[in-house]
């Protein structure tokens, strides 16, 4: 008899999740009005430009909007401007990670004053998975 408590499979968190219609419009209003550091970030990401990773921008997980996600490393990039939430986002995280998500956050002076760095955080997070079979 399998276990019933196990993990669930990150590769397959965003099939078959329910989404709500308010979700699915406030994530394609957000998409169309992405902040500068967004936008930035998006331009570098967009198109597997980064070493042919697979980026979706404001990708609804567990009822959340995650500003960036990539499926094939179960990846959520975050980008915070000067006034988030950390309550929320802790808890946001541990859902996340409970799905075998894991989130890395940048504040909007990163990107927009380092977005090279960012984007090497990046790379080096998703060289560590690129083992991981989708």
């Amino acid at each position: 008899m399998k276990m019933m408590d196990a993990k669930p499979n990150p590769y397959q968190i965003v099939i078959g999740q329910r989404v709500t219609e308010e979700k699915v419009l406030t994530a394609r209003a957000m998409r169309r009005k992405l902040t500068p550091a967004e936008r930035i970030l998006w331009q570098r990401l967009r198109r597997n430009r980064l070493g042919g990773f697979h980026f979706r921008r404001q990708q609804v997980i567990a009822g959340f909007i995650a500003d960036f996600y990539c499926h094939r490393a179960a990846l959520v990039v975050e980008v915070d401007g000067p006034t988030h939430e950390q309550d929320y986002d802790r808890e946001r995280d541990q859902i996340f990670a409970d799905k075998g998500i894991t989130v890395l956050r940048f504040t909007n002076d990163e990107v927009m004053q380092h977005v090279d760095r960012v984007l090497g955080r990046i790379v080096e997070y998703l060289r560590g998975r690129v083992n991981l079979t989708p």
